[in-house]
């Protein structure tokens, strides 16, 4: 296959239109947007929320200035960056719009009581305590955002003329995963097992509690570990919050970049990220940032939600036409 050189990159060419990322972000801002002016009074700051979709857009704007000054494939790449980089500012949002909602991690903790006999968020790491199995499984978990990096941007240098289809495929994604998020208030075992209480949720006992997570954050503690269980802490410290838990978009998210990943015809990307897939799959329970049922939800929408935006993305009058790709 040829490379793509700097000349390619560079060469003055015009492409009409947005990218379907920018348009989904778009939509998106235009629908949390209204739901930060329905929920106005119970957010901490509403004011920052929306002064963020304003800078959100004078970002957008400025990048497509520039492609519009000099028209090449490497300036048009340059405008996907502020909409891959929002996924981090909306993340935390999801929290605030949830968190308007009574908590169901009652109901959720129950239902793995109900199917595995046990909570499989204690027990998993109670049985494989050891550094090298904790090493693993949080080197996995780390990964996510790698993963999902490399991937688009093979897309974007590699398979250009599918990069749009790919985008619209995981932008999509993710917003669903968010959407819900934004209406499910799901915390996780690693916050409701701290505000129940450890006896409690290894005794079946797993009472409602409410808006408890509105004023609430407080993780479970762990014993410091090797680097990566040391990453993921500070990551999740820095950016975690009581949200997000079902269905977990980690399992989701990295399901829908091995399906790209596997749809690009490159044999080594798949199949280097493959055992990373799999220690993060595994981790997203070991780490008790998700019930099981949580992860197995995960697997299921992931399936549901990479036919859904393919099947959209056919239809949009202004789609790119993707070429088939040369074999790897």
């Amino acid at each position: 296959m040829k490379q793509t050189s700097t000349h390619t990159l560079l060469e003055r060419h015009y492409e009409p239109g947005l990218w379907s990322m920018e348009a989904l972000t778009l939509i998106y801002m235009l629908i949390t947007t209204a739901m930060t002016l329905h929920y106005w009074r119970g957010l901490d700051n509403p004011t920052a929320m929306i002064l963020t979709r304003a800078a959100m857009l004078a970002i957008m704007s400025a990048t497509y200035g520039l492609y519009r000054l000099h028209p090449c494939r490497a300036l048009r790449i340059l405008r996907v960056v502020p909409v891959m980089l929002g996924l981090v500012v909306w993340y935390p949002e999801t929290y605030d719009f949830c968190s308007q909602l009574p908590y169901l991690d009652h109901h959720f903790a129950q239902i793995d009581q109900t199917l595995f006999g046990c909570q499989p968020a204690l027990e998993f790491r109670q049985h494989l305590k050891s550094n090298l199995w904790s090493e693993a499984f949080n080197m996995g978990y780390y990964a996510y955002y790698y993963m999902m990096g490399a991937t688009l941007l093979f897309y974007l240098l590699r398979r250009y003329r599918q990069a749009d289809n790919a985008g619209f495929i995981f932008l999509g994604s993710f917003f669903l995963f968010y959407l819900i998020f934004d209406f499910l208030p799901v915390a996780g075992p690693q916050y409701y097992f701290r505000a129940v209480g450890l006896e409690a949720a290894q005794t079946g006992i797993f009472p409602a509690v409410g808006h408890y997570f509105r004023t609430h954050t407080e993780m479970l503690t762990t014993e410091p570990g090797g680097i990566f269980s040391q990453l993921v802490q500070a990551a999740q410290e820095a950016g975690e919050r009581p949200t997000a838990a079902f269905p977990s978009s980690h399992v989701g998210m990295s399901t829908i970049t091995m399906m790209l990943a596997w749809k690009a015809r490159n044999k080594w990307l798949f199949w280097l990220m493959t055992p990373l897939y799999a220690l993060l799959c595994c981790a997203t329970v070991y780490i008790q940032a998700h019930y099981l049922i949580d992860s197995i939800c995960g697997l299921l929408a992931a399936i549901a939600f990479y036919w859904l935006t393919n099947q959209i993305y056919t239809k949009l009058p202004n789609r790119q036409n993707p070429k088939p790709n040369p074999a790897p």
